[in-house]
């Protein structure tokens, strides 16, 4: 466990955005794969080919509820002797003659002899007869083998990550578990003695702790299994407690709170004990102090990754846009980690702090072939709100101190367009 002692940034110091976001992601490496069932598998990525063992279907079958016959038969007026029925799951085929109908289900096996199935509903039975209303080609409404899949197919590549359709089609192949990286375990946590939860009332100087709420949501809807911490208060045996035990079932750890200059920063006394964790200034707004570091568990398993992120509510999610989701995603083996992103022009005028990224909350609407975009109202780190609000973070370049009207912007989605 390392001892090394809290070493302050530099105050005049800022790292790139870029720099700083290119050396976290460094070192995030993707979770061991794991074996799982189908529908635990769901959302992970698979890790091995899934190949066809045989053809689906692997027999000729109905697609509709109707008659099997011969058709040549068929036609307008055409009347069949009716010689079976045969369902669906059935082992017996009745063979087919000339002049002879088998009444089927869908899904049910085509008879001997029969090339072709006459819907229901294009037919009317008189007793042991069918009169058909309708004539059809050999191979209408009848499933061929192997016209899905076919044996030896690679149906799923390595590196999918598995949709509901996906696990469908594993089942439909056979396999009952899949080797996959599974969904990261996050244990997310708010620290600070003037926090209290939603359902208590608030006292002068108090704040209902959201970060920790808006944080596991995060987690959760970028694929992680999250878990909320209950808050925590600035004490360091209080915190190094919380740390330690989130380490012991965490993949992943993401604090917000106490990692600015404050005097009673006490989550970067506790963290810098608990391994290698670095306290920066990063150059963007919101979100200027970060930490980053990876935690030794003490037991020879590998290191947890930890976010610490800043305390005010806006700043902890556009950090957790930035750092936190990519980092989610390279854990879970992925190559997409980032949001996707649109070219947008600005509504309005923007100004920006020199030498920082700054990450403006906007709404998109599209005029024409073009996505408008206007700043959801005051962008201060703690107007929650402004996030509510928000389609997407529009970036404005650590280079540029204003952006007119009219100006192209790259603007990272929230939601679907």
């Amino acid at each position: 466990m390392s001892q090394a002692a809290v070493v302050p940034p530099d105050p005049a110091a800022l790292i790139a955005l870029d720099e700083y976001r290119k050396n976290v992601l460094s070192r995030i490496r993707p979770l061991e794969p794991i074996e799982l069932g189908l529908l635990d598998a769901l959302g992970c990525v698979l890790t091995h080919d899934a190949v066809a063992v045989s053809d689906i279907p692997n027999f000729p079958n109905s697609a509709m509820d109707g008659f099997a016959v011969l058709a040549q038969d068929s036609g307008v007026g055409a009347e069949l002797r009716v010689v079976g029925e045969v369902a669906a799951g059935a082992a017996s085929r009745i063979p087919l003659q000339p002049g002879e109908a088998v009444r089927i289900m869908t899904g049910a096996p085509l008879p001997p002899g029969a090339d072709a199935v006459v819907p229901v509903e294009d037919t009317t039975e008189l007793g042991d007869v069918v009169r058909l209303h309708a004539a059809v080609e050999p191979g209408r409404h009848v499933r061929l083998p192997g016209e899905d899949v076919r044996v030896g197919d690679v149906v799923l590549r390595s590196g999918r990550v598995l949709e509901p359709a996906d696990i469908g089609m594993l089942a439909a192949l056979g396999y009952p578990r899949v080797t996959v990286r599974p969904h990261p375990r996050v244990v997310v946590i708010s620290t600070g003695d003037e926090l209290v939860d939603p359902e208590q009332p608030t006292g002068l100087g108090q704040i209902r702790d959201s970060n920790s709420y808006v944080l596991t949501a995060l987690c959760r809807d970028t694929g992680a299994s999250a878990f909320r911490h209950e808050i925590v208060r600035d004490d360091e045996r209080a915190l190094t407690e919380a740390f330690e035990g989130a380490m012991a079932h965490a993949d992943l750890l993401v604090t917000s709170g106490g990692v600015s200059a404050g005097r009673y920063d006490l989550v970067k006394v506790v963290l810098s004990r608990l391994g290698d964790v670095r306290f920066s200034r990063v150059g963007m707004r919101p979100g200027m102090p970060q930490a980053f570091g990876l935690l030794d568990r003490g037991n020879g398993d590998r290191p947890v990754p930890v976010f610490g992120l800043p305390g005010n509510p806006v700043s902890a999610a556009v950090s957790f846009e930035v750092f936190v989701r990519p980092a989610i995603r390279r854990l879970q083996g992925r190559t997409d980690v980032n949001r996707p992103r649109v070219q947008a022009v600005l509504a309005e005028s923007l100004r920006s702090p020199a030498g920082k990224v700054e990450f403006v909350r906007v709404t998109l609407r599209r005029d024409g072939s073009v996505w408008a975009a206007t700043p959801t109202g005051g962008q201060g780190s703690g107007i929650l709100s402004s996030m509510v609000e928000a389609d997407g973070l529009a970036e404005i370049p650590a280079d540029r101190s204003t952006v007119a009207a009219g100006e192209r912007v790259v603007v990272h989605l929230l939601v679907r367009p």
